[in-house]
């Protein structure tokens, strides 16, 4: 399913307050809106948990029908209830659907929430090759912590700048499972972790506030390339 964003109405079941909801729409690799189509006849859902699977849906280009996963639709209602909003046609799944073989522009997504950067990372690692994204077997220190075959990476969403023990946190998790690994800083680095990263050759970028990552270091314009 594809088309433009539409904004539609949704209730809290929790307190009854009615929200104008925006239904956000991603860009699919050939350049067309991808934007989950909501189901109107199921209610929205509070979110007691956390799971990977269920925070993704596959949808499918209404201009290619290529099948891609994006973040399942969510509401915070300000009484403190997390809304996940009914998906119609869809079913949760990772993303693990491979890129074309033709690289196109990146389009990455506006930084909101720590998700969104979990959600560019992905994008990102897609656009670069690695299709079998997946939350990693080992969650890491700080941040969320993904893996594609052969890479490690780690996502810190937080305002604190990454130091040198992040770096080598990740560096050493890596190299037990025998993977490059890459990080990825909302915050950016201190000088030690800079240093550390470029001593290790750890790839480091900085997510950018349009969800662009921006490589810092030189093994992270290698890791672009």
């Amino acid at each position: 399913m594809g088309g433009m964003s539409e904004s539609v109405s949704v209730r809290c079941p929790a307190c009854g307050r009615a929200h104008q909801f925006a239904v956000p729409s991603y860009p699919c690799a050939c350049g067309a809106p991808v934007a989950p189509p909501l189901d109107p006849r199921v209610l929205p859902a509070a979110v007691t948990h956390r799971s990977w699977d269920e925070e993704w849906v596959t949808l499918h280009c209404g201009a290619c029908d290529r099948p891609s996963s994006w973040p399942h639709p969510e509401l915070g209602c300000p009484c403190g209830t997390v809304l996940r909003l009914p998906v119609a046609g869809t079913r949760g799944a990772p993303p693990d659907i491979p890129p074309p073989p033709a690289r196109p522009a990146f389009r990455p997504v506006p930084l909101r929430t720590a998700r969104d950067a979990v959600t560019a990372v992905v994008l990102y690692l897609r656009w670069l090759g690695h299709g079998e994204v997946r939350r990693a077997d080992q969650r890491p220190p700080s941040g969320i912590g993904l893996a594609a075959p052969g890479v490690l990476a780690q996502v810190d969403p937080t305002v604190r700048p990454a130091d040198a023990r992040d770096v080598e946190c990740l560096w050493l998790t890596a190299m037990t499972e025998s993977a490059a690994c890459v990080y990825f800083s909302l915050a950016g680095y201190g000088e030690e972790a800079r240093a550390r990263a470029d001593a290790l050759g750890v790839p480091l970028f900085v997510l950018d506030p349009t969800g662009t990552p921006r490589p810092v270091n030189e093994p992270a314009e290698a890791f672009a390339a």
